[in-house]
């Protein structure tokens, strides 16, 4: 077994460090390291925005950053003999957390970005396990680190057929970040004006945002292009299931993985799109499932009471609604609940079948206040 590093330096952006990294999905990008199924990876990564929000980020800075830099990701790593069909094995090893992290609201962006119009940051320490800030007095998260952003790059059909896809679902007026040179890495003109945005997650996995990817997960992916070409950033110190503010606690961080090759098993076995697994608790059983915690629900009936039959998304908005005037109640400006609401509520689907109303329950555990 051999291992791998890619180091970067935290004090540079992508652009300035191209060949560590990309922030597009193409699969002509170059990878940066070659390894054997077995072998181990050693990766730096940066935050998801790139270094923007950084201890001096201010309000103006989260009102406009550019966007055109997310994701910036370390990578792509060749497994030799990797073809598509295969199913690549991601055993996550170990995820070292920096010693800052950020949460931000950015004007359009978000669950609830018609309700929260307004730039807000929550600027955190992350040290001995915990997460806590001035800016959430009496908050103290426990670390459990994921990679938000990690999976592999698609094959030249992939890449068109989800380009098509996508545009269709912006022609009907879907939220799509369609491909864009600006701010591309690589600037290679052929890759940076083809290359698929790291927003969405796709079938190679990508933006999944899955907290339990932590250390000790293995993560398997349909690989679609040889090598597989496997990459990883946007580093999560914690969140809650379904980040509900477009930010989980972001962070710089380090992230150690291992390969393993299971040939032509993608195809024979139908898998589609990422599956993980592990054999123990993700995080320590009270932060799991916590022993105490406060409920809200949501279903699918609107304000005006009338009922959207069958729309988990209508149902999981009002959940998170009700919980930010639970956290209301309880003193918390708007967007500091909407903050504590993405970094530590977890929405839940309670059930799918009493139609015409889904139920969807938000789940905050009581032990993250200290007070």
């Amino acid at each position: 077994m051999a291992v791998h590093e890619i180091r970067i330096d935290p004090r540079l952006t992508l652009r300035e460090e191209p060949a560590t990294g990309h922030n597009r999905w193409h699969p002509d990008i170059p990878p940066v390291v070659r390894c054997e199924p077995g072998d181990e990876v050693v990766m730096e990564t940066r935050d998801a925005f790139d270094g923007q929000m950084g201890p001096g980020a201010t309000l103006k800075t989260v009102e406009a950053p550019d966007l055109d830099v997310v994701h910036p990701l370390t990578g792509p790593v060749h497994i030799e003999g990797a073809q598509p069909g295969d199913l690549l094995e991601i055993e996550i090893l170990e995820i070292v957390p920096d010693g800052y992290g950020y949460t931000v609201q950015v004007p359009g962006f978000g669950f609830l970005r018609d309700v929260f119009p307004e730039p807000f940051i929550v600027r955190w320490r992350l040290a001995d396990g915990w997460a806590t800030s001035g800016d959430l007095p009496g908050v103290r998260i426990p670390a459990a680190p994921f990679m938000g952003t990690i999976g592999l790059s698609p094959g030249h059909e992939a890449l068109a057929r989800i380009t098509a896809r996508e545009r269709a679902a912006m022609e009907r007026g879907g939220f799509v970040l369609p491909p864009s040179a600006d701010g591309a890495v690589p600037a290679d003109p052929g890759i940076a004006a083809r290359g698929l945005r790291t927003i969405p997650p796709r079938e190679q996995a990508g933006n999944v945002d899955i907290k339990q990817l932590g250390a000790g997960t293995r993560l398997y992916v349909p690989v679609d292009t040889p090598g597989a070409l496997f990459s990883a950033g946007d580093a999560h110190f914690a969140q809650g299931d379904s980040e509900a503010c477009g930010t989980a606690i972001e962070m710089n961080a380090t992230l150690r993985v291992r390969f393993a090759l299971h040939p032509g098993q993608a195809a024979a076995r139908g898998v589609r799109g990422p599956r993980f697994a592990r054999s123990d608790y993700w995080v320590a059983p009270q932060y799991a499932a916590p022993r105490r915690f406060y409920a809200t629900t949501g279903m699918s009936v609107g304000r005006d009471g009338e009922v959207a039959a069958e729309d988990a998304t209508l149902a999981a908005r009002n959940a998170l609604l009700e919980m930010i005037d639970h956290l209301g109640e309880r003193g918390w400006s708007p967007q500091q609940a909407y903050a504590i609401c993405s970094v530590a509520v977890d929405l839940k689907v309670s059930q799918l079948v009493d139609v015409p109303s889904f139920l969807v329950s938000a789940f905050l555990p009581e032990d993250v206040f200290t007070g």
